[in-house]
């Protein structure tokens, strides 16, 4: 089987592209809607991001906890909002090296906005065999792409049952 590298899925959330993109390029909020992300540490929250800001990502699976480096890859305002991850560790992310890039796109759609999660894998450079094998041990069996699909389509859930309750 094909090693699938970019999983994505949309949503039509019942509020403009600027408010979504408000919330969205909050890294320090993610925690309220991913079902892995539990925000940013203290020391990196702060608003909006801007493009070359990095923050650090606080995460969960199951019990195991760790924390990654981000950097912000585009930052533009009801139309996208990107990041890189480049380090992982338990209590601070010491282990260099591309991971993964996530990305939100924002298009006006009816009364709305379609908001499109976009997850990449960035660790091309790991063998098939040996990706497919991490990736089983940390996900419980599935590949990352998998689980990242069905961790995107809780997040998206969760962000417009949070934005359009405030919009009522």
């Amino acid at each position: 089987m094909a090693r699938v590298f970019t999983v994505s899925s949309s949503m039509v959330i019942d509020v403009t592209p600027e408010v979504a993109y408000e919330a969205v390029s909050r890294p320090e909020d993610m925690g309220r809607w991913s079902p892995e992300n539990l925000g940013t540490t203290a020391a990196s929250a702060g608003g909006p991001a801007a493009v070359g800001g990095v923050f650090t990502g606080r995460n969960k699976r199951g019990r195991f906890r760790w924390v990654t480096r981000c950097t912000v890859t585009a930052a533009e305002p009801a139309r996208r909002f990107a990041f890189r991850v480049h380090a992982i560790g338990v209590r601070t992310p010491w282990l260099r090296g591309p991971i993964a890039t996530w990305e939100y796109r924002f298009e006006p759609a009816d009364a709305g906005t379609r908001v499109t999660e976009i997850w990449t894998d960035d660790r091309r450079w790991w063998p098939t065999f040996v990706a497919n094998a991490f990736d089983r041990v940390a996900t419980s069996g599935r590949t990352f792409a998998a689980f990242q699909a069905r961790n995107i389509e809780t997040t998206l859930r969760n962000l417009k049952r949070e934005l359009e309750s405030k919009g009522a």
